[in-house]
Parts: C-alpha cells; structure tokens; sequence
C-alpha cells in the first residue's frame, strides 16, 4: 500500500501521496489569498457595532447583514461624493494608461527594429537643458519662455561642447536606463512636479494626473513591449518588405494582430497602477479631480478608521478590474508568457 502512494507511472506525473499533497498546499495558500477578499465582502455588509464588536466571519449566523454602509456612502452622501471620484478614476486611469501604451509600444518596436546610438554628451547636454528650463519656470517666468531657452541653448552646446564626447550608449542601455527609472519613488519626485504644475496652472486638473501616470508607467509598458517584440520573427517584416508593403502597414496589418495578447496584458498590468495610485493623486488633485484611493483614506475619520464604508468604496474600486480579468484571462495569459522560454 505504502508502495503504491509514492509509486509514479511515468516521470512526468506525480505520485498520488505528492499529488495530495500538492493539493492540500495549493487549497491552504487559496485560502491566504481569497481570505482578505471576503473579509472585505462580508465587512461591507456589517453594522459599525457587529464590525467593532470583534470578528464575525458568518453572515446570518456571527451577525445580520445590512445595507447600512452602502445607504451611507451611495444614497445619504449624495451621488456626487462617490461618483465624481469614481468617474475621475476611470477617465484617469484609462487615458493614462492608454497613452502609456501607445508611446511605450511605439518606443519599444523601435528599440527592436532600430540601432540607436546616441552620444552621450548630446544626452547630458539634453539633461542639462531640461533642468535649466525647470529652474527658470520655477523661478516665476513664463513657461513658454523657459522651454525657448532651453532649446536654444541645447541646440547651441550640441553644435560645439556636446560632439567632443565620443562616447555611446546602445538599445540595451537605452532600455535599461528607462526601466530604472521606474525604480525611483515616486515621493522623491512628487515636490518638484508639484511646483512645476502649480506654475502651470494645471494642478486640480485631470491633465495633471494623466501625464504624471503615463510618465511613470512608461518605462513598464516599454520593457514588456520590448521583449514581446523580441519574440515576434523579424523574417515576418521582411517577407512584407519584399512583398512591396510599407513600415506602416507592417506595424497596422502584422505587428499589430500578433501582439494583441502582450497589449491587453500590459495595458490592464499599467492601468491597475493608475487605478490605485495614491501619491501624486493626493498632492495633485482637490475636491474636484480627486480619485477613489483619496476618497478610501479619507474614511479614517477622528473615531479611527470607518471599516464598512472603506469595504463599500473598495469594492467599487476592484470589482471593475475583476471583471476585466476574467474576460480577458486567454489574453491575460497568453499575453505574460510569451517570451518567457527563449531558444
């Protein structure tokens, strides 16, 4: 009997004792993830005293149901408490990430399909402008005047300073330096964007929010996109080439149909980073462009935190996203593992 549990027919299946064990594995590890899901289904529909009261897990056997939470945050607040925000986060999220997507996936082909090999003294000197003409429009100087001067003086360095470096970097430089910037925080960053936008006069706008999430998500479209790219054959191209088609039918009638699966994955992965920000929606954004993370932190009143209506709102926030997975998991899927086995 004992032989029977361990004995495998083939290399390639498990026996019936590692069978069951990975099950059970498997089953208890569902539970860590799904456990959080359902605390917070069940705390949406708790009374603040059955919440407060200490843990109850079954509805109608550990505590009565009740709407009470959801009466306050979508009927006794108003529509507009819940909904601007909400709709603020949809536009948001969606047009950040859908410009994120664009530009990342055009700078990706590129970077497959192209030999870049920029000096690196152009680069500095491009740095170095760029910082100029933040400091001028800080300084309280029309902004269009500051771009103008930075360009002339970049433009007047590269013909004489900038050529005397030899120096180059390479595609994979290039790739490499735009995916480091994603690890930077983003609270480093978020005091200069803040004066830059005040200075603007783009803070409390949507324009505000949309920018800053396709810059910092743009090095995470541009890596997945490059790679993906990486797996498509580039005889493809050719064959098409030969065949008289243009770069841009290329890309519209070939590139485009085979990284469909790689475009859907990247854009929900951006777009569930746009969705929960919180950071740069909080310095930002005021009462009329706030977003759904504000409004959730906004529930920790003076009584401490107010559980159910967080729940409530939090629902919202996931339950789109939910569904989006589940409709899209072939692509999802299909999308994340292409380019993950090489050779």
């Amino acid at each position: 009997m004992m032989r029977r549990l361990f004995r495998t027919p083939n290399p390639f299946q498990l026996s019936p004792f590692w069978l069951i064990t990975s099950y059970i594995l498997l089953g208890l590890w569902s539970f860590v993830v799904l456990f959080p899901l359902y605390w917070l289904v069940i705390t949406a529909f708790k009374l603040p005293i059955d919440v407060a009261s200490g843990p109850k897990y079954i509805p109608f056997v550990d505590f009565q149901p009740s709407l009470h939470a959801w009466k306050e945050m979508l009927v006794e607040n108003g529509s507009d408490f819940v909904m601007r925000p909400y709709l603020s986060t949809i536009s948001v999220g969606i047009n950040s990430a859908l410009l994120a997507l664009i530009f990342g996936s055009a700078a990706a082909y590129a970077l497959t399909r192209f030999e870049y090999r920029p000096k690196i003294g152009l680069i500095a000197t491009f740095i170095g402008c760029v910082i100029l003409s933040v400091f001028i429009v800080v300084a309280g100087v029309q902004w269009q005047l500051g771009v103008i001067t930075g360009i002339a003086v970049f433009f007047l360095l590269a013909q004489g300073l900038a050529r005397r470096f030899q120096g180059a970097l390479g595609n994979s430089d290039i790739a490499f330096w735009l995916i480091s910037q994603r690890m930077l925080p983003p609270i480093t960053v978020i005091i200069p964007i803040y004066i830059l936008y005040q200075q603007l006069g783009l803070l409390d706008t949507p324009f505000a929010l949309i920018i800053s999430y396709c810059a910092a998500n743009l090095p995470i479209v541009v890596w997945f996109m490059r790679d993906y790219f990486q797996s498509i054959p580039f005889e493809l191209e050719e064959s098409a080439f030969i065949d008289g088609a243009s770069r841009y039918q290329v890309i519209w009638r070939i590139i485009l149909p085979l990284t469909v699966p790689g475009l859907i994955a990247t854009f929900l992965i951006v777009l569930v980073f746009c969705w929960n920000e919180y950071v740069m929606a909080l310095f930002l954004t005021g009462a009329a462009t706030q977003t759904m993370p504000i409004l959730v932190s906004a529930q920790n009143g003076v009584r401490g935190p107010q559980w159910w209506n967080m729940s409530v709102l939090v629902m919202l926030m996931v339950g789109p996203l939910i569904v989006m997975a589940i409709l899209l998991e072939r692509y999802i899927a299909k999308g994340l593992l292409v380019g993950a086995v090489k050779g």
